[in-house]
């Protein structure tokens, strides 16, 4: 069954967005640190780029992913032009840390140097579901100005922020594309809670997402667990895992309850800092922009909304 989930609320947000980026200056886009790829939305940057707007991507999330690989993606969307690159996360030392305003205000005014001066600059911030969006716009902002939550879908509506006397900030709902084409992404998507349970199989998400942790990351999964070796099927890894954990019904294995165990593992970072992606090293990964494609062909198009 193909991952897909475009409620009404993200088509009518896309609409928003595509009339907002005539006006503003800069766009912010929230990523996750652990799927920039994934996590990085195509309709937003056709919108982007026919306006000619310049974009700072933030690596949320980054004290869950691997600081080589955050470092790896930082370097490649800096070399992007019109783009910039930083990463926010919740440590309070060493490679993870929070963010300022100060730090993300300077960065825009970079991106824009090269404009003609103007006495106020407006940036709207933009990303998919769940990536952390709204907790950074109220570290940004200094005060609690967007409702938060561990799923997806939580901000519905915009809203204009001051940061200074001279920026303004335009706060967007999470939103995704009409198709998910690249499905692959679209498992990592899901894996990482950007796509509401109850629009997902999620014990096919979970069986998708046990074999790729076991083939990439085979001593954390080890390590956590406490598995000497691995079985190579993802199947029998989540049976034994099961057994393990007790997740059992008269019928055999409570596979819904033993899948809520690893995705809730992963999404927690239990399993150790771990980034699903590595950035592009070839021309055919990116698409004529010069930036990597978050799915293998992007929407061309706004459609109609899927049905929730």
């Amino acid at each position: 069954m193909a991952i897909s989930w475009y409620p009404g609320h993200m088509f009518k947000a896309n609409k928003e967005l595509a009339k907002l980026m005539q006006q503003i200056d800069v766009v912010i886009e929230v990523l996750d640190a652990r799927l920039p790829g994934a996590s990085s939305n195509p309709l937003m940057h056709k919108m982007r780029r026919q306006h000619h707007k310049p974009c700072l991507h933030i690596l949320n999330k980054a004290d869950l992913a691997d600081p080589h690989r955050t470092r790896e993606w930082i370097k490649y969307l800096n070399s992007q032009t019109g783009c910039a690159a930083l990463a926010n996360g919740k440590l309070q030392k060493g490679d993870a840390k929070a963010l300022s305003t100060q730090q993300i205000v300077s960065q825009c005014q970079q991106l824009v140097k090269n404009l003609p001066p103007k006495r106020k600059y407006t940036a709207v911030i933009a990303g998919i579901p769940n990536v952390g969006k709204s907790t950074l716009l109220n570290l940004m902002a200094g005060r609690k100005l967007a409702v938060t939550g561990n799923e997806p879908a939580v901000t519905k509506k915009q809203q204009r922020i001051k940061l200074n006397e001279q920026w303004y900030l335009f706060d967007t709902p999470g939103v995704l594309w009409p198709k998910l084409e690249d499905q692959d992404a679209a498992v990592r998507l899901a894996a990482s809670g950007a796509i509401r349970n109850t629009a997902i199989v999620f014990e096919d998400v979970a069986m998708d997402t046990a074999e790729f942790l076991i083939r990439d990351f085979p001593e954390a999964m080890k390590k956590h667990y406490g598995f000497k070796e691995l079985p190579e099927k993802a199947e029998d890894f989540m049976t034994e895992l099961a057994m393990r954990r007790s997740c059992k019904t008269r019928h055999g294995v409570d596979w819904h309850r033993v899948s809520e165990i690893l995705l809730h593992d992963y999404r927690q970072g239990k399993l150790g800092r771990l980034t699903l992606e590595k950035p592009p090293t070839t021309p055919d990964e990116t698409d004529n922009s010069g930036e990597k494609t978050a799915t293998k062909a992007a929407a061309s198009e706004q459609q109609s909304p899927a049905s929730q």
